[in-house]
C-alpha cells in the first residue's frame, strides 16, 4: 500500500490539494502560484525521494502569507498521516548541505512534539515572488501540524537564493533519513513506547 497521504484543505483564503508519497522517487508536480516556492519544493522532493503533487489556489492578490503558511500546515498533516504509527522508522535525521557559497544544517525528530529552532537571515525581502520572512512561517507550520522538531541553522552564505535552497535541500535529506526504516527498531524508537 505504501506510505501515502492525500490532504485537501479549503478556507476563505486558500484551497490546497496535496498527495505525498514517502516511498517515492523524488517526483514533484507543484503549482503554488509562487514560482520560487515551487522550485524549492521540487528540490525538497528530489533530495528526500518523496513524491509530491501539490495544487494551491491562494489569495496572492493580498500577499503570499496565507498560501505559504497553509501549504506548510498541509505538508505537515500529510507527513503525520503518511507516517501513521511510525513503527520501524529511524525517527531522527540530520544533514549539513553545501550549496555553492551557502551551508545549511537541518536536524529533525519525528517525536510527536512540535518545535522549531530557526536561525537564518536574508538580505533580500523577496526572492522572485516569495517573501523571505515566510520561510520561517512555512517550517513553523510544518513542525506544528506534523508534531515534529525541526532545527534549521544557516551556517554561512552570501546569495539568498542559495541559502534558501540549501535549507530546503537539507530538510529533504534530513527527512529522508528520519522516515527510513531500521530493521533493529521494534515498534517505535522511544522508551515511552509511542511517538
Amino acid at each position: 500500500m505504501g506510505r501515502i497521504a492525500k490532504i485537501e484543505r479549503k478556507t476563505k483564503e486558500t484551497n490546497i490539494t496535496l498527495t505525498l508519497n514517502l516511498d517515492g522517487s523524488g517526483k514533484a508536480q507543484v503549482k503554488s502560484g509562487i514560482g520560487f516556492l515551487d522550485h524549492m519544493l521540487e528540490g525538497f522532493a528530489k533530495h528526500s525521494f518523496f513524491d509530491l503533487d501539490i495544487g494551491v489556489q491562494g489569495d496572492l492578490q493580498v500577499d503570499g502569507h496565507h498560501s505559504v503558511e497553509d501549504l506548510g500546515i498541509v505538508i505537515g498533516q500529510a507527513i503525520a498521516k503518511a507516517l501513521s504509527d511510525k513503527a520501524g522508522i529511524k525517527r531522527f535525521g540530520q544533514f549539513m548541505l553545501p550549496m555553492d557559497d551557502a551551508l545549511a544544517l537541518c536536524a529533525v525528530d519525528l517525536s510527536g512534539r512540535p518545535y522549531l529552532a530557526y536561525d537564518a537571515d536574508f538580505k533580500a525581502e523577496c526572492i522572485g515572488y516569495l517573501e523571505t520572512e515566510l520561510i520561517r512561517e512555512f517550517f513553523y507550520a510544518i513542525s506544528y501540524s506534523a508534531g515534529m522538531n525541526i532545527h534549521i541553522k544557516l551556517l554561512s552564505g552570501h546569495n539568498d537564493h542559495h541559502k534558501i535552497e540549501a535549507i530546503f535541500k537539507a530538510f529533504g535529506k534530513a527527512m529522508s533519513e528520519a522516515v527510513s526504516f531500521d530493521p533493529r527498531v521494534e515498534g517505535v524508537l522511544s522508551t515511552k513506547g509511542v511517538l
